[in-house]
């Protein structure tokens, strides 16, 4: 008898490769700047990329991240600030034929008794509906791997300006060979969503400024969430280092710290 084993990847706001048959066309990260008592209306660009149909179901869940790279995907209502009761998809099931491609359209409402300013946030899940075909001649474990996409949808409710507080949580130095890489662990501690940056200037014993200034990939960042950030460190020098770390966001508030780093 054979067993089945499904094997899930979700892909969160990254750029990754896979034969997956079902593409999200624009982005994985769809932000409101909203009012009360409002509605807004966006849509998810699905593709059919394989060479026959496919169905792809659609359903909401909160979302939660930590600088170690644990992701949780719960159920609604699991975080104090979600939004999922606001979102209204205009289907959870669509149909495609191969290559084609179709709009869904989704709706927010933001209730007018909201109070608490800030960020609000949940994920739209795009899942294929995969077929298990058992093929009774032969016995083992078979094992298909289903990609689905988490769509992050962030309403930002503000009256009055917000600004993001960046907390540095921890420092290391990965080698990968000859290259090096620093992982700065940064956190949100405000109430509102940035997008963050983190860069560094190194100096030797001398205080003489080592390259230039050194910086990572911008990355979205939740409140009460974190994440790790990567910044190349390239081919420097075995040593001692002074180090200034900065982590930036958007509207350039930044936050720095003065570290001794050994690479």
């Amino acid at each position: 008898m054979f067993k089945y084993t499904l094997l899930y990847i979700i892909f969160f706001a990254l750029s990754i490769r896979s034969h997956a048959s079902i593409v999200v066309l624009n982005g994985l990260t769809h932000t409101y700047k909203t009012e009360k008592a409002k509605v807004y209306s966006g849509k998810i660009e699905l593709q059919n990329t394989g060479t026959g149909p496919k169905s792809v179901k659609l359903y909401l869940q909160d979302i939660s991240y930590s600088f170690d790279g644990t992701i949780h995907y719960t159920a609604p209502h699991t975080n104090k600030k979600t939004n999922a009761d606001w979102i209204k998809l205009s289907t959870n099931l669509v149909n495609l034929k191969a290559n084609q491609s179709v709009e869904i359209i989704y709706q927010v409402t933001v209730p007018d008794s909201v109070v608490r300013e800030g960020s609000y946030w949940s994920t739209i899940i795009i899942e294929p509906v995969e077929e298990i075909n058992p093929n009774t001649s032969n016995s083992g474990v078979q094992i298909t791997s289903i990609v689905r996409y988490a769509i992050q949808v962030i309403t930002d409710y503000v009256n009055s300006p917000i600004k993001p507080e960046l907390k540095f949580e921890k420092f290391g130095v990965e080698k990968n060979g000859r290259n090096k890489i620093l992982q700065v662990a940064l956190s949100n501690k405000s109430e509102i969503y940035c997008r963050a940056i983190t860069s560094i200037e190194l100096y030797d014993s001398e205080g003489k400024q080592i390259e230039g200034q050194l910086e990572s990939p911008v990355m979205g960042l939740l409140p009460g969430n974190s994440k790790t950030f990567n910044i190349e460190l390239g081919n420097i020098t075995p040593g001692k280092y002074k180090a200034v770390v900065f982590a930036s966001d958007q509207e350039e508030n930044t936050f720095a710290m003065n570290i001794d780093l050994e690479i």
